[in-house]
């Protein structure tokens, strides 16, 4: 049986050592409770909460290496819409986008379904421009032009045709004989009716039996061969023009949304095989775009004998005509320029019927 009131053994051993030891023995231990609690403290057993910053550590370093300064970002470029398709430039494309039907019966047809004949009242090329569609047609295909007095640089009174239907040179004089020149609807008017013209307002028909892109000063007895006749009755006798005749042709029925014949469409292809790269013109030749008042005679001074007969009717000349080479290729018929001499010229027809070139006015 154990003495309890001595304590257990190692207190009896404690108070057995001496004064000095015992007291070395507390400090000791007052040293260890602290250090615990602190210990304890900063792994989170204790009391006490101590902050602890950690650094993340680097992302790896780029391997791109540059000599220079980063390069300025730029924005994305916004997304292109693709073109449409570029128009139509030879008259074998054009003749491919074209509707092929039978024709329409020619009921209801007449020539005042398309208007006043040559009323300058439209609203194509040369419209209002104070003078006559004839006579505009006349300015513009004709050499050596002689305009009668009085009519603001109108009427043609003489000229020289140089025919594209019959390579023949016809000389115009108005009067009695003016009918040797004859202006022609390329893509005749009762042909058009047949075609989707009588679909179209009286306006949109008067516009097309206007419109310079369908007209030509021709023989006039050719015009009256060719009648109302399509390209598959009739071409021009003159075969180095076919091309350029059908072309027309073309083009206007695309302007006016008209259609072909199965057998026009077969003449106006077998033409253009023999020419696959011909243009399409895209609009009627310029004429002169509006009449030209010639200055007021000057006053006679006194003393001046009275003259006896009118002056000559004055050359009529654009301004700013532009300085040509005559032979040269040209474009468009019609057009207008003089010489470095001075020369006045004209854009039309050469020899072969076929190309544009200046030539004397």
């Amino acid at each position: 049986m154990s003495d309890s009131s001595q304590g257990p053994g190692w207190w009896r051993r404690f108070r057995s050592l001496p004064p000095r030891v015992q007291v070395a023995s507390w400090i000791g231990l007052v040293v260890l409770v602290i250090v615990g609690s602190i210990v304890g403290g900063e792994n989170g057993t204790g009391n006490t909460t101590t902050a602890v910053t950690t650094q993340a550590p680097s992302p790896s370093p780029s391997v791109t290496t540059t000599t220079g300064p980063p390069p300025t970002p730029t924005a994305s470029p916004p997304a292109q819409t693709a073109p449409g398709s570029p128009p139509s430039t030879t008259a074998l494309a054009g003749l491919a986008t074209l509707p092929v039907k039978g024709r329409a019966a020619k009921t209801g047809y007449s020539r005042a379904q398309f208007g006043q004949a040559w009323t300058d009242d439209v609203t194509v090329a040369d419209g209002h421009n104070g003078c006559d569609t004839r006579n505009d047609i006349l300015r513009r295909d004709l050499t050596n032009l002689v305009l009668k007095a009085g009519t603001n640089g109108c009427v043609v009174a003489s000229g020289v045709l140089h025919d594209p239907y019959t390579k023949t040179v016809i000389v115009f004089t108005r009067g009695s004989t003016s009918g040797v020149v004859q202006i022609d609807h390329v893509v005749a008017l009762a042909n058009a009716w047949q075609t989707g013209a009588q679909q179209l307002s009286l306006s949109v028909r008067t516009n097309l039996a206007n419109d310079p892109l369908n007209l030509l000063a021709v023989s006039g007895a050719a015009n009256q061969q060719k009648g109302d006749a399509d390209a598959a009755s009739w071409l021009p006798p003159n075969k180095a023009f076919r091309c350029s005749y059908v072309a027309i042709q073309v083009a206007v029925k695309i302007r006016y949304h008209l259609w072909v014949t199965p057998a026009e469409h077969a003449a106006i292809a077998r033409v253009l095989s023999t020419c696959p790269s011909q243009p399409m013109p895209s609009g009627g030749p310029p004429a002169i775009t509006g009449p030209t008042t010639p200055a007021p005679p000057a006053a006679p001074q006194p003393g001046s004998p009275t003259p006896t007969s009118p002056a000559p009717t004055p050359t009529i000349t654009p301004s700013a005509a532009p300085t040509v080479r005559p032979g040269a290729f040209c474009s468009p018929p019609g057009a207008r320029g003089v010489t470095s001499a001075g020369t006045p010229m004209i854009c039309k027809l050469d020899s072969t019927g076929q190309r544009y070139r200046w030539g004397r006015a």
